[in-house]
């Protein structure tokens, strides 16, 4: 299946949960109130997803003199790969992580937390953002990201249609409350499922794009290796557990992870380290 192929799946998907909450709700017109507001996100989410991503995380873009160190080694990576120069961001976090995004290769952008340079080589931070150039070669990052900002919009407007729900919804227009709730209850784990199956495959790929990139697959085998030791203990200051399938490892989150840590839309770390290891013997 094509990367936008999948990307209309899941906006049909994830905007389908949406209308059904709002019929439930509210009768036939909560549905086309719901309708309409899932069409503002799916718009939204294609054109400026990676903007609210970005701010989310309260990323800062960087020109090559404040990072000339970050920046050669994305540009490097991007020449190897045939890629434009994405954007390159620093998000101001201690735990070690990083994420690409955007709609298109033309548009991409690169961000790291202040934590990943202070604590890998430079040749582990190589495999970490040829990880992520690779994501952007094989055209992930906009399902990515829109499944991001989709998640994070279901979860908060399940919040908000709970409330509703218990409070008693509106009847007269045929709403059901009672199902509001459950289906309130549900759709952010549902949510979390279609992250999760998406996520996954694509990581086992970028891993292994990211490892010919780099030209040492026990780049990224030892950055993995040092990530998921580091950022289970440093939890993310700010952000919204949807985005976890953005981050090449799975984040802790302050507030608000338990369903992240349940439902994990990365595949275990050891299986990635052992590929990659395979790799280098093979």
């Amino acid at each position: 299946m094509t990367s936008q192929l999948k990307t209309i799946v899941l906006l049909g998907i994830l905007s389908a949960f949406v209308i059904m909450l709002g019929g439930l709700l509210g009768g036939r017109g909560g549905m086309f109130l719901a309708l309409g507001l899932a069409l503002v996100m799916n718009l939204g989410s294609f054109w400026y997803s990676d903007k609210l991503v970005l701010s989310m995380y309260h990323a800062r873009e960087t020109a090559y003199e404040d990072a000339p160190y970050l920046h050669d080694i994305v540009a490097t990576l991007a020449r190897r790969a045939g890629l434009p120069m994405p954007r390159v961001y620093i998000v101001p976090e201690e735990t070690p992580n990083a994420f690409a995004t955007g709609r298109d290769p033309d548009h991409a952008a690169v961000a790291v937390t202040e934590g990943i340079l202070r604590i890998l080589t430079p040749e582990q931070l190589s495999g970490v953002l040829a990880h992520e150039m690779a994501h952007i070669r094989n055209r992930d990052i906009l399902i990515q990201t829109i499944a991001a900002v989709m998640g994070s919009a279901i979860v908060t407007l399940a919040n908000i249609f709970q409330f509703t729900a218990i409070f008693g919804g509106n009847r007269e227009e045929g709403g059901n409350p009672v199902g509001a709730l459950i289906m309130a209850l549900l759709a952010p784990i549902a949510a979390s499922l279609i992250q999760m199956a998406i996520s996954r495959s694509r990581e086992y790929l970028a891993d292994e794009t990211g490892a010919a990139l780099c030209g040492n697959p026990e780049y990224l085998a030892g950055a993995l290796e040092e990530l998921g030791r580091m950022s289970g203990q440093i939890p993310l200051q700010s952000g919204n557990p949807s985005t976890s399938q953005m981050f090449i490892v799975q984040p802790a989150f302050a507030v608000g992870g338990n369903l992240n840590r349940l439902f994990s839309t990365h595949p275990p770390l050891t299986e990635r380290i052992a590929r990659l290891r395979a790799m280098r013997h093979g």
